[in-house]
């Protein structure tokens, strides 16, 4: 499987997938905002010219939540995902979702208007609104993880996506001092060699 991957982006998901499931892959890299993913032949792949893809044989799919539950599926053999039948299946479901539904898009602002932006057309306003919708997103995975070390029983895809995206978060200044689940929950994931390995990546 060949993976398109910049640093520092949600592609860090599938690249820390692939280490914990053991499997091999190629990386092509880029660097964010590389013209690489706005040319002709990567814009074939992904036509919003963004990271991750994933190229499987004759398969190709982007967007990381997508890419986590079809590689599970296909190249799984069950890890990192619970049964069906299992009642924590909707949990899972649930938290595999959360950090694109939730979490990521205050995230998204905080980026825009601190990093990507000239500082002439940047709006705190804009980015007060989102630390503080961030800090409610926040709160609702500290309830989640109560009595819990993983978002759904063991670790899984749904710790992938909402771990990361905790991460992320974290990274870009959001306010854990009041979420002590949440302050080790990032720890926890962060300290598995294999996030280590696709932050490095």
């Amino acid at each position: 499987m060949k993976i398109y991957h910049a640093p520092n982006t949600r592609s860090v998901r599938i690249v820390w997938l692939m280490e914990e499931l053991g499997l091999p892959y190629e990386l092509e890299r880029f660097k964010l905002g590389d013209p690489g993913m706005r040319a002709p032949q990567y814009l074939k792949l992904n036509p919003m010219g963004r990271v991750p893809t994933l190229v499987d044989g004759d398969v190709t799919i982007s967007e990381s939540g997508a890419i986590v539950q079809y590689v599970l599926a296909r190249h799984g053999r069950g890890a990192l995902a619970p049964a069906e039948a299992s009642p924590e299946f909707p949990r899972y479901l649930q938290w595999l979702h959360y950090a694109e539904g939730m979490i990521m898009p205050p995230v998204n602002t905080i980026i825009v208007e601190t990093i990507l932006l000239p500082e002439a057309r940047r709006n705190q306003v804009n980015v007060d609104r989102a630390v503080k919708l961030l800090s409610r997103m926040l709160a609702a995975v500290e309830t989640g993880l109560a009595g819990r070390d993983y978002l759904a029983g063991d670790f899984s895809g749904a710790d992938i996506m909402t771990g990361h995206a905790c991460t992320v978060a974290s990274r870009l200044g959001a306010d854990i001092a009041d979420k002590p689940n949440v302050a080790a929950y990032i720890a926890r994931l962060n300290a598995r060699p294999a996030m280590q390995r696709a932050w490095a990546a």
